[in-house]
């Protein structure tokens, strides 16, 4: 190949990452600004919130840390009902969870809650419930942190988890890049399966993956947080596709369309160079073309480590919801 033709292919190539993260950043905002959702009882706050996913009856679960950044020692239930207007319907699991950091709804309702933390012979583990509050299964050994090698069935700070059609439980596991750095596969039945990547940086490999969505194909989408990318995996773990388009991602969610939400709640010139916008940004799952943009509502974001939704959603009519960590709480935006 002449220098040339070279040059020009990366010319070209350069243009194209340019194209994509400009209309990444200037993607239209299709929504009202965001206003504080959830009623909860009276003398109760709002704690750390990274979990929201929507019921199969057009409910809203949401887990939030007990009012704090921990739910050591609570007596409060972090997981919570609402309805469409924000009012609280049911609550559960006081004394069973520790930090919780991930949800997801399987097709028959039950809800899954990842507890990325553990002592005192708790956490590190993933708990199935019903969606009444009852405890069906448990993944994980209750306060033991599995080692980056192990094959046991046991996990480290699990982040995240999503259910398959088929059943297969995807864990992705740990928070923070020093960790495990790895999706563990389940059945059905809670039995182990196999182990999905490792630590680094190249196809395949995560720096803390830290939400995942399934998309109508059964695609996995990664929040490969660290890496500064969503990657897209089959269900065996080959490697499809790495997207940056999305900014940094600290959670990821796909709707019944194929239409996929990633919340940024971290970029700054530190993490992130290169003038990346924290905020939610809106694109088709199918070939990653992102299409809108909700801005982060802190006024001065780099000046604290994370602002606005690091866990995302919609609802049956199109409506997002931002988990918010930092500011603590749900924040509803209305298209």
């Amino acid at each position: 190949m002449s220098h040339r033709r070279r040059t020009g292919y990366l010319f070209a190539a350069c243009l194209l990452v340019w194209a994509g993260r400009a209309g990444a950043q200037d993607a239209p905002n299709p929504y009202r600004a965001g206003e504080r959702w959830g009623q909860l009882p009276a003398g109760r706050t709002w704690g750390a919130t990274s979990a929201v996913y929507p019921a199969k009856d057009g409910n809203i679960w949401v887990a939030e840390r007990c009012g704090a950044n921990d739910c050591t020692g609570s007596d409060l239930d972090p997981v919570l009902l609402f309805d469409p207007s924000g009012t609280l319907v049911r609550s559960f699991g006081k004394g069973l969870i520790l930090w919780p950091h991930g949800i997801h709804v399987d097709r028959d309702g039950n809800v899954w809650i990842t507890d990325a933390r553990g002592g005192n012979g708790r956490g590190h583990q993933v708990l199935k419930f019903s969606p009444e509050g009852k405890l069906l299964m448990t993944l994980g050994t209750p306060g033991v942190a599995a080692k980056a090698d192990s094959t046991d069935g046991t996990l480290n700070a699990p982040n995240a988890v999503v259910v398959a059609p088929s059943g297969d439980v995807f864990v992705a596991e740990s928070h923070g890049p020093t960790g495990n750095n790895r999706i563990v596969q389940f059945a059905r039945d809670g039995r182990f399966l196999k182990i999905i990547g490792k630590t680094g940086s190249g196809p395949g490999e995560f720096l803390e993956p830290h939400a995942l969505a399934m998309d109508s194909r059964g695609r996995l989408f990664v929040a490969d947080r660290y890496n500064n990318r969503v990657q897209v995996l089959d269900q065996d773990g080959r490697f499809i596709a790495e997207w940056t388009q999305f900014g940094r991602p600290s959670g990821v969610y796909i709707d019944g369309h194929d239409m996929l939400y990633v919340a940024d709640s971290e970029s700054n010139e530190k993490v992130h160079p290169g003038g990346w916008k924290r905020g939610i940004r809106i694109g088709r799952a199918t070939d990653g073309v992102v299409v809108a943009f909700i801005p982060d509502p802190e006024p001065n974001p780099d000046a604290v480590a994370t602002s606005a939704a690091e866990g995302v959603a919609t609802d049956r009519d199109g409506n997002v919801y931002g988990a918010e960590v930092g500011p603590k709480g749900i924040r509803k935006y209305r298209r």
